[in-house]
């Protein structure tokens, strides 16, 4: 019986913060009433506060630590797929255009709406999306030392990947386009084989 309850309660967590997160990509953190959170996710706001005694602030956190999980999923699959850097960069690329065209142009980086519009006023939820964008960096970071780059080098090559896929991933949702991501997957793989060492 005991066991029954606590899956219950894990299952009402794992909901709450799977629907912050999924409504925090698409319109941000001011933009997801807790109302309409605990409505969606099937729970109570007796439950969220029970979950999340920091209430919203606490709840957005997780659900920042959940869409980066999931994000880095994504890189991951992408730079698996080619054993070469540049490859797997455009590969990386090609796999964000088809699942946000999938999603109908919605589902963009799961925390910029949200680093955007709480910048200078939530530090906890800000460190958590600064944290998100340089695990994502790590990750292109690990793939580029494994191939032999240099640390700085790899370090800095990691950046220019994860922050200008961000940027064209963007244009891509506003222009409902595949091409922006495509066009910056292909520049940024030349821009890895240049550095091949």
């Amino acid at each position: 019986m005991a066991e029954a309850g606590t899956k219950t309660a894990l299952g009402t967590r794992d909901r709450l913060v799977r629907t912050a997160s999924r409504l925090m990509q698409h319109g941000g953190y001011e933009n997801t009433p807790v109302k309409q959170l605990v409505r969606e996710a099937e729970a109570t706001l007796g439950s969220l506060y029970h979950f999340f005694p920091g209430g919203k602030q606490e709840l957005a956190v997780a659900a920042i630590h959940f869409g980066d999980e999931e994000f880095a999923e994504m890189l991951r699959t992408g730079l698996s797929a080619h054993p070469d850097p540049a490859q797997a960069v455009e590969a990386v690329a090609v796999l964000l255009a088809r699942e946000l065209e999938a999603s109908g142009w919605r589902d963009g980086c799961p925390v910029t709406a949200t680093a955007l519009e709480t910048l200078g006023r939530l530090p906890e939820v800000q460190a958590a999306c600064a944290g998100a964008f340089a695990n994502w960096q790590e990750l292109v970071a690990a793939k580029l030392l494994a191939s032999g780059h240099p640390e700085p080098q790899a370090r800095d090559l990691a950046a220019t990947v994860i922050n200008t896929l961000g940027g064209a991933e963007v244009s891509a949702q506003v222009g409902q386009s595949r091409t922006p991501l495509l066009v910056a997957g292909r520049h940024l793989a030349r821009l890895v084989a240049s550095y091949a060492p």
